[in-house]
């Protein structure tokens, strides 16, 4: 009973502290939402006796990942932020809603299709997956690993590191003329 009562108190912080980052007006308010739902999402590791993916969780994307954020936000001047704000109005906000039903329609005819919720069902309830199986999988460059996305999200946070500099080079460059 415990354990459905803490699951439940991480959903609601996770999906509160989500809609806060989508819904606010202010980046450095999003970021620190974001945060919240990263601890969130450990916390339910944590819950599900994954204590290595947790700490991982916490370590990486908690401190690592948002700190990244927070750096570039910093990096980035305010009026290179507000030209980057734009209204939602009228016509784009039903083509905004149109693609998300559309996306979410395809999702659950992709479940219903490959009967992928029995499948994970099935498969929790018959055995547990070792650690030293995760660890493989995760490590591993063969077909289902995960290395290669992992090496791919490193270069895409280095690429936007460098285009934070380069962005803040030529606004100094500006301010000096």
């Amino acid at each position: 009973m415990a354990q459905i009562i803490m699951f439940a108190v991480l959903s609601v912080v996770i999906l509160g502290a989500a809609l806060l980052s989508v819904m606010t007006n202010r980046i450095m308010r999003a970021a620190t939402a974001l945060l919240f739902v990263l601890f969130g999402v450990a916390g339910l590791y944590f819950l599900l006796d994954y204590t290595f993916l947790g700490a991982v969780q916490i370590s990486i994307y908690a401190g690592g990942i948002t700190m990244v954020y927070v750096f570039a936000i910093h990096l980035v001047n305010k009026q290179t932020l507000q030209g980057l704000s734009e209204r939602w109005l009228g016509k784009r906000t039903i083509l905004a809603a149109a693609l998300a039903l559309i996306g979410l329609v395809v999702v659950v005819a992709i479940f219903l299709k490959n009967q992928l919720l029995n499948a994970v069902v099935a498969s929790t309830t018959s055995a547990e997956l070792p650690m030293e199986k995760i660890g493989t999988t995760l490590m591993s460059g063969d077909k289902y690993g995960y290395v290669l996305p992992f090496e791919f999200i490193s270069l895409f946070l280095l690429a936007c590191i460098i285009g934070g500099l380069v962005i803040l080079n030529k606004t100094k460059k500006g301010e000096a003329e």
